[in-house]
């Protein structure tokens, strides 16, 4: 199927990963729901892209009504769906594990695990009805689904949860001709680590600025997954800046 009869859906799509992601995607030819919490923002980014390529569509992927309507209206609009970019997540404050409030860990579980899930439910049946049947889901994992930064327990056990995740969607997937890929990231220049700008703690107890890398190359990294026949997949890919302490964190 050529890339401009394919539709994507892209989750926390205002800013970052997922705007840069989405309008790749565009770029390279798909149709693209955008989805986020900011209605503002979205409108901005389908103006830019074209509003026959683009829909934006506020939803908060911690509720399943509104994941529900986030993939109506795709198939409303677009037809059908060929791809899944699992991008949506938070973080919580670095505090000490014993010092976190259950309802901040609650809300990044909400966010980064319970939210993914219902997105992946929801493609599943999108991708089981459809004819032709089948497609693929990205999952934004990250560096922290392999090692953690200090104090980032919610974090980092929603990210080593999404890798069981895609793997469970990779093998239940196969029947149907379903893709399960995981994407992880690491350090890319985004609102999300202006931070590292000014030092950011490390295990040793030290703070440290980290280099960062160009958004554009996770945005390519996506294009290049999602643009995959599939009978081939990408199970994990991982995008980071070369020189972060991720090899040999600790």
């Amino acid at each position: 199927m050529a890339a401009q009869n394919k539709v994507a859906i892209v989750t926390g799509a205002s800013t970052g990963i997922g705007q840069a992601a989405g309008m790749a995607l565009v770029k390279a030819g798909w149709k693209v729901a955008f989805a986020a919490r900011r209605a503002d923002l979205l409108e901005k980014i389908v103006a830019e892209c074209g509003a026959d390529k683009a829909l934006a569509v506020v939803a908060d992927v911690s509720k399943p009504e509104s994941v529900k309507n986030l993939f109506a209206k795709t198939k409303e609009k677009f037809g059908r769906l060929d791809l899944l970019f699992n991008n949506a997540g938070m973080g919580a404050p670095p505090v000490p594990m014993d010092e976190l409030p259950y309802e901040k860990w609650k809300e990044v579980v909400d966010v980064n695990l319970n939210g993914m899930f219902l997105c992946v439910q929801e493609a599943f049946r999108a991708f089981k009805s459809q004819k032709p049947q089948g497609g693929r889901i990205i999952n934004n994992g990250s560096i922290s689904a392999h090692a953690p930064r200090p104090f980032s327990v919610a974090y980092t056990s929603t990210k080593h949860a999404v890798t069981g995740l895609t793997k469970c969607i990779a093998l239940d997937g196969r029947a149907h001709d379903i893709c399960g890929c995981q994407i992880d990231i690491g350090n890319a220049a985004t609102p999300m680590t202006e931070r590292m700008l000014k030092g950011v703690a490390q295990p040793n107890g030290t703070s440290m600025v980290e280099p960062r890398m160009d958004v554009q190359h996770v945005a390519d990294a996506v294009v290049y997954m999602a643009g995959l026949p599939l009978e081939s997949n990408v199970l994990t890919m991982t995008v980071m800046a070369t020189k972060m302490p991720f090899v040999g964190r600790g």
